[in-house]
């Protein structure tokens, strides 16, 4: 990105998409929607003290979809010469008139598009520009240092990673769209390596993620944890494999919410490609979820003031109270059903479209985790899983899992090379307890949740 003031790049990137539309739309496209972007990302990585990775890249791209009779085009290019505009936009009229017609295709409805100003969800921090390559080693080597310095039993490390991100991107759509916003991310993740026995290595991590700099955790702090939750992995076994009730901690949790997530989208909807298909208004889970879908989240890092179509974006409830209400759809997919938009499309720096996702949100209730844990007689707490053990179409659910096994409210022994299975829509309906550790890391985020039972495979004896 240049030096240029955000809005200033905003606007300059507009009449660079305004320019590209205007000249698609004046030589036979019937409809031309172009997405100007440009940024800067780093990311450094130390290993045991010493720079492993350092990588620092600004880029500065457009990409367009066409339309003509039906027929859709998508080409993208980083060539911003005259030249390279010229053979972009010709290139995209010419695979238009070669492309299939597709009766579904076309652009959001008119009276869908947003009129007035976007909304100002606070999500560029002009701070986030100001890390040197050399200044973001020294962060990263805060935070492996902090882990390793924190028990004598951290014996090696698989390194500290901290980015950083910042851009802004224009959209000039033939509807009479115009759109555009500056965006930045910060995060530092640290995995430190303890030794056990047999030379068994146990590696555990921890991670911060936040649209602001000084929203971060400090790298001392983020080290720190990541230790700790390495060391606590020390002398892992399996269990017996039995039925009984898994505890998933947030991370592990938002990987569920996931899930989910892929199964209640319009795209898997028209494609016959989910277990939710045909319960609209139905119970799906556990009358103790609640889901939201909130893209006007101040600083969220799924944030968005309009979607990828143009259309105002707002907050959906996806399930209530256990009650599936809605499914996120772009125009293509809400077409397909014979629906509206509910204003959840994305658009990739390429040009293509499709729904998707904000800040994914499972709401917390009033209960402590500790409290979850406490009131567990016997079960795996879970911390991590492994494997993409997952059929959206049928909800089976199987995956690799560590974490801890608990034993009268305690949390008595670390578990590994344990697998637990259970039909997703049975996993969801279970949920018997819903924590208040929400902590949004990420633009999916989930609480502590406790499934009342699962099967969980370990050793035969």
């Amino acid at each position: 990105m240049s030096n240029l003031k955000p809005e200033e790049e905003v606007a300059r990137l507009m009449q660079l998409a305004e320019d590209v539309m205007k000249r698609a739309t004046s030589r036979g496209a019937e409809v031309a929607e172009v997405r100007a972007r440009s940024g800067s990302e780093l990311t450094v990585k130390v290993r045991m003290g010493e720079t492993e990775i350092l990588e620092e890249a600004a880029h500065r791209s457009i990409g367009m979809r066409v339309m003509k009779q039906k027929r859709v085009a998508l080409t993208s290019t980083s060539d911003l010469s005259p030249e390279g505009l010229e053979r972009f936009i010709a290139d995209a009229l010419e695979l238009v008139d070669i492309s299939q017609e597709d009766a579904f295709a076309g652009p959001a409805d008119d009276e869908a598009i947003m009129k007035g100003p976007p909304q100002d969800l606070d999500l560029y921090d002009e701070r986030t520009g100001d890390v040197t390559a050399a200044q973001a080693l020294i962060i990263a080597k805060r935070g492996e240092t902090a882990a390793r310095d924190a028990d004598s039993r951290i014996s090696n490390s698989d390194g500290a990673t901290y980015s950083r991100s910042y851009g802004c991107f224009a959209m000039a759509l033939s509807a009479g769209f115009r759109g555009g916003y500056a965006g930045s991310m910060s995060s530092l993740s640290v995995v430190p390596v303890a030794e056990d026995a047999g030379g068994k290595k146990r590696r555990g991590f921890y991670y911060t993620a936040k649209r602001f700099r000084e929203d971060l955790e400090d790298a001392e702090a983020v080290g720190k944890q990541a230790a700790k939750r390495t060391i606590r992995k020390l002398g892992a076994r399996k269990v017996n494999t039995q039925e009984a009730p898994v505890i998933f901690d947030p991370d592990a949790a938002r990987s569920i919410l996931g899930l989910f997530a892929s199964c209640a989208m319009g795209s898997a909807f028209w494609r016959k490609s989910t277990y939710l298909l045909g319960r609209e208004g139905e119970i799906v889970t556990s009358p103790l979820l609640t889901i939201d879908d909130d893209p006007l989240m101040p600083r969220g890092l799924g944030s968005r003031p309009f979607d990828g179509e143009g259309i105002e974006c707002a907050p959906r409830t996806i399930v209530d109270k256990g009650r599936l209400t809605t499914i996120l759809c772009d125009s293509y997919s809400a077409r397909k059903l014979g629906r509206k938009s509910t204003a959840s499309a994305s658009r990739s720096a390429g040009g293509g479209v499709g729904a998707s996702t904000s800040n994914y949100i499972l709401r917390p209730t009033g209960e402590r985790a500790s409290d979850i844990i406490r009131g567990t007689v016997s079960g795996l707490y879970v911390t991590e899983m492994m494997g993409f053990g997952f059929n959206p179409v049928t909800g089976d659910f199987s995956r690799g899992a560590s974490g801890f096994w608990v034993d009268r409210g305690e949390l008595a022994f670390p578990v590994n090379e344990v697998t637990i299975s259970l039909n997703l829509d049975d996993l969801l309906k279970r949920i018997d307890a819903v924590g208040n550790d929400l902590e949004i890391k990420s633009s999916t985020a989930s609480p502590t949740i406790r499934v009342s039972k699962m099967t969980i495979a370990g050793s035969s004896e």
